[in-house]
């Protein structure tokens, strides 16, 4: 199995208007991805190579520093703000049962005044970026709604605060540094297996690979990069949200080879509804039952938190 790829020039950051038959086509073939695999690559969507490249740059300029000048952006530092900011390697463990992940990440998740950044260019490039992610997340959005024939709205409606403070929609420039096969932990990882929390994932790849998705058939299969693309995955609450009809598949990020020293990047757009947003199945089934979407965030996070 492979992971499709779709064509979105017709509904691209660039495009204002499109007719309602191209809406349910790209609705139809998003619709057979997401319920088959749960993960998606869409090309010539108007986020360019070039935009990405600005991104992980200045992202990586950050990331080489010294610890010392990494630590006052570290994210417990920011009391208003909890998920903003730096986050060192081995911090993490996506997956519980593994020993920290191999990787180093920067969130961009506010766009509050009162926010410390490592510089104006660093602030710039990565809140320019996370608009463009709303903009194509948002038309993404759209289409999944047509595609289950819903309202084109329905669920525009619950992310009107994306970048706001009552919105964890998150903007996350990871890192993954060089590996030394001498020093790994038993079981350990560049990023444990899990899956998504929110709504949909918009990730954006450097060359370096290791990305795998779990397919319903059991077995893990690449998701490399593929140039020009955006690699679009359902999350835990979509799946919730329409009765386990879009899937949100388990993925992971393994090891390099031994002896390849090589560096791997990427920028990974995780959306959200707003908190206060009641979810509700929209099939108007009872299979889950109605959750604010800030209260579902909290008990995942909190549930991984209590796992470590």
């Amino acid at each position: 199995m492979n992971i499709p790829v779709i064509d979105f020039s017709l509904y691209n950051l660039g495009e204002n208007s499109v007719l309602d038959k191209h809406l349910v086509d790209l609705g139809r073939q998003l619709k057979s991805s997401f319920t088959e695999i749960g993960f998606v690559y869409l090309k010539n969507t108007g986020i360019t190579p070039e935009e990405v490249e600005q991104v992980m740059h200045i992202s990586k300029t950050f990331f080489l520093q010294p610890v010392e000048l990494k630590f006052p952006f570290r994210s417990e530092t920011f009391s208003n703000c909890r998920y903003h900011g730096w986050i060192s390697s081995e911090t993490e463990s996506l997956n519980p049962d593994r020993p920290g992940d191999l990787k180093e990440a920067f969130n961009v998740e506010t766009f509050c005044n009162d926010i410390h950044w490592p510089s104006p260019a660093f602030k710039d490039r990565q809140l320019s970026f996370y608009q463009r992610c709303r903009e194509l997340s948002l038309r993404v959005l759209r289409v999944m709604a047509i595609s289950l024939g819903l309202e084109p709205e329905v669920f525009l409606h619950a992310h009107r605060h994306i970048g706001g403070e009552k919105n964890r929609t998150t903007l996350r420039s990871l890192y993954y540094p060089p590996v030394n096969s001498e020093l790994v932990k038993e079981d350990q990882l560049r990023c444990g297996e899990h899956s998504d929390y929110g709504s949909i994932t918009l990730v954006f790849q450097g060359q370096a690979g290791g990305l795998q998705v779990l397919s319903p058939s059991g077995e893990y299969i690449p998701a490399p990069c593929i140039p020009g693309t955006v690699l679009i995955n359902i999350a835990d609450l979509m799946q919730r949200w329409t009765s386990d009809h879009f899937i949100s598949a388990i993925h992971r990020v393994l090891l390099p080879p031994a002896g390849d020293s090589n560096t791997r990047q990427s920028l990974a757009f995780f959306v959200a509804p707003d908190d206060d947003y009641l979810i509700t199945c929209c099939d108007g089934s009872t299979k889950y039952p109605a959750v604010t979407a800030g209260d579902y965030l909290n008990y995942r996070i909190n549930d991984l938190l209590g796992k470590k």
